[in-house]
């Protein structure tokens, strides 16, 4: 590493990435900044109903197949809520949501509220990735696209596969619906 570069990036690129992170975390000048409408629909409890059992016994081994399913979604949810741990699935759900934009302005007030929601140090709901991850999506963040998230996001799927499914397995939330 030169003295022309920090972190090994080129001091005028680091400047570049400093300015506009900078531009993309600014904290808003006045409470009406503030209110941004949040396009997440309230909590509403599934309508579907309870799946078939062949169905519910397959979510033990995939964490896809709960995510894909409105019902198995709903009640890891719940279990993740009585766990006090429901960031991780918050986050990702945000992140699918996020992918689905189009347009770049939104796309970028969306980043923004993932980052300080999910990401940034301190925040609310922030959720546990090792600080390389970190790195990597607020580079990501200097020109938002749909892939921003996405290293984070697969870590974020891994740790609930790891951890947070085996967890909900073995729960009163799943024995239930396997009886």
């Amino acid at each position: 590493m030169t003295k022309e570069e920090i972190n090994g990036v080129p001091v005028a690129q680091a400047k570049e990435i400093k300015t506009k992170l900078g531009i993309l975390l600014q904290k808003p000048d006045s409470a009406v900044d503030l209110v941004i409408p949040y396009s997440e629909k309230p909590e509403k409890p599934a309508k579907t109903q309870k799946p078939p059992l062949d169905e519910a016994l397959q979510w033990r081994d995939s964490l896809d197949k709960i995510l894909q399913n409105n019902y198995g979604l709903a009640s890891f949810k719940s279990f993740l809520k009585s766990e006090f741990s429901e960031e991780n699935l918050e986050f990702w759900l945000a992140c699918e949501d996020y992918k689905k934009i189009k347009s770049p302005a939104k796309m970028a007030e969306k980043a923004k509220k993932i980052y300080e929601e999910f990401i940034q140090t301190e925040a609310p709901k922030e959720v546990n990735i090792d600080h390389f991850t970190k790195d990597i999506t607020t580079k990501n963040l200097v020109e938002p696209s749909p892939s921003s998230f996405d290293v984070a996001q697969k870590r974020i799927y891994a740790l609930m596969e790891k951890d947070s499914l085996p967890r909900f397995v073995r729960s009163e939330f799943y024995q239930e619906l396997i009886k």
